[in-house]
């Protein structure tokens, strides 16, 4: 007779299982790292302190794998790690002059000709005006596709405060844009 159960006090068995459930936690890591790194550019505006961010996030989440629960959203667990980082270092550096990256000084550079770069430049200048809550919203929802009690539950806040942030982004970028709208834009948020 075979005991079934001998192989749960097998140390090599428990290795394999353990290994498998590494190598299946990040292959998951790995997959949203694009929404990752377009997330943090998002928030920090800045590619190389994008990648950073998303490197610490990654980092972060594999040493507390084994605080997330299988079975759980690990995209939205991700982003809410994502999100307390990029918060918890802009806390700590309050201090620090507004243009050390460089941001500001660039923008006085002479533009490029090509007109699809200037109009994503254009987009991109408005979604920077918008208040940091109202671009965090509009990205997980609008750009991630995150439902908006994935997105309240990452922000921390109440759906109707997610909708109606969403909701007033997405008015601001139409009023700087003469109210012109892509029509799958205005099917968007006709739904």
């Amino acid at each position: 007779m075979v005991n079934v159960n001998s192989h749960l006090s097998d140390p090599s068995t428990r290795q394999g299982s353990a290994s498998g459930r590494a190598a299946t936690f990040r292959s998951g890591l790995l997959a949203q790292v694009p929404r990752l790194r377009a997330f943090a550019r998002s928030l920090a505006r800045d590619p190389d302190r994008a990648d950073d961010l998303v490197q610490e996030t990654l980092a972060k989440a594999w040493v507390h794998r084994t605080k997330f629960k299988e079975g759980t959203n690990l995209r939205a667990w991700l982003f809410t790690i994502l999100r307390n980082t990029y918060y918890g270092e802009l806390r700590s550096r309050r201090r620090e002059v507004s243009d050390s990256d460089g941001y500001h000084s660039a923008q006085l550079t002479s533009p490029p000709a090509q007109l699809h770069y200037l109009e994503l430049q254009s987009v991109a200048h408005a979604f920077e005006g918008l208040t940091s809550s109202q671009r965090e919203a509009l990205f997980l929802v609008g750009v991630s596709g995150l439902s908006y009690d994935e997105a309240a539950r990452i922000c921390g806040c109440a759906v109707g405060t997610i909708k109606s942030r969403v909701f007033r982004a997405r008015a601001i970028l139409l009023d700087k844009f003469g109210g012109r709208q892509h029509p799958q834009a205005m099917a968007t948020s006709a739904a």
